[in-house]
């Protein structure tokens, strides 16, 4: 697929379609999700527990629509940076919302080393962007309004609900797993015993302790890689300097090796470059696209514009 900065018709009738595919995406992890907490409400209170579970569904949907934002930014310690201590970033932003035609998101900073960035918020008008102290130590300004732009790309591409939303559920997911590794033994047994099924309970317990962290995996993954790519071109396109945001990816790949950031797991996808750094087969279960992929096509996109008429027309195009 091309997206062209010259042609406005198939550029708004993209962002259409990829609106409404995190939209449906966003409905199948919350449903996918609420099935997974009434299956374990009903092994571990029987009827009961399923209207529990049912009750708990509908809270914790609302809740991850809400102030999933509010969670993300918690759990990692972010605090907001006031425009006193680094009025330059906050014009920065400033003007890259301004190119994307939203309104400023609110800034914070994250009490880490490690160089890295992620937006969140359920909208353009609830929207922040979280930079690591990290980042502005080890890119120039150049590469750090590339990060910046790709961050506000996942805002106007509205992709801060669904990975919000899914890093929550992911969390909550692995919650319902442990619960029911501590508490379901007994309440199982005790129930299996007069229906004379122990056996097939116990397996089905199993089955679930199973399910449940391969579940959130699945989905983390089905956020999508191609988020990652839309928000590339995105950024690219704000910034107006492809090679500056390749240039930033592969120094913050370079720091999540050197510098992992393993604090709250189940949200790496937000960020612009997995903080969990893996190598080898498990790179295959990363939640992002491969590094070298990514600046192959950033690099490609600056060259295209460099030599061809869409550089003279204003235009980018980036393939994904």
């Amino acid at each position: 697929m091309a997206y062209s900065g010259t042609d406005t018709h198939s550029r708004s009738s993209g962002s259409g379609w990829h609106r409404l595919g995190n939209a449906l995406k966003t409905t199948v992890l919350l449903a996918g999700l609420t099935a997974l907490v009434l299956v374990i409400g009903e092994r571990l209170g029987g009827p009961q527990g399923l209207m529990f579970a049912g009750l708990f569904a509908v809270v914790m949907n609302f809740g991850s629509y809400w102030f999933s934002d509010r969670i993300a930014l918690a759990i990692h310690g972010a605090q907001p940076l006031p425009y006193e201590q680094a009025p330059w970033l906050h014009q920065m932003i400033e003007r890259l919302a301004a190119r994307a035609g939203m309104p400023k998101p609110k800034v914070y900073i994250l009490p880490t080393r490690t160089p890295n960035a992620f937006a969140t918020g359920r909208n353009p008008s609830h929207a922040a962007v979280a930079v690591t102290a990290g980042l502005m130590d080890i890119l120039d300004r150049r590469e750090l309004e590339g990060v910046l732009a790709h961050e506000l790309g996942h805002v106007r591409n509205r992709d801060t609900l669904i990975g919000t939303v899914a890093a929550t559920l992911a969390g909550i997911i692995s919650y319902a797993a442990q619960m029911l590794f501590w508490f379901g033994g007994s309440m199982l047994s005790r129930g299996d015993e007069e229906e004379g099924g122990g056996i097939a309970g116990a397996f089905a317990n199993l089955g679930l302790l199973l399910v449940a962290p391969i579940a959130a995996t699945l989905l983390q993954l089905a956020v999508s890689r191609s988020r990652e790519y839309g928000a590339d071109a995105t950024g690219a396109e704000l910034c107006g300097d492809p090679d500056a945001l390749a240039d930033a990816l592969l120094k913050l790949e370079r720091g999540a090796e050197l510098m992992p950031y393993d604090r709250a797991p189940a949200t790496s996808h937000l960020f612009i470059v997995n903080p969990l750094h893996h190598g080898g087969v498990m790179s295959l279960f990363s939640t992002h696209p491969p590094i070298p992929e990514r600046v192959r096509r950033l690099r490609d996109m600056g060259a295209r514009s460099a030599r061809g008429s869409r550089a003279a027309r204003g235009g980018w195009e980036y393939a994904y």
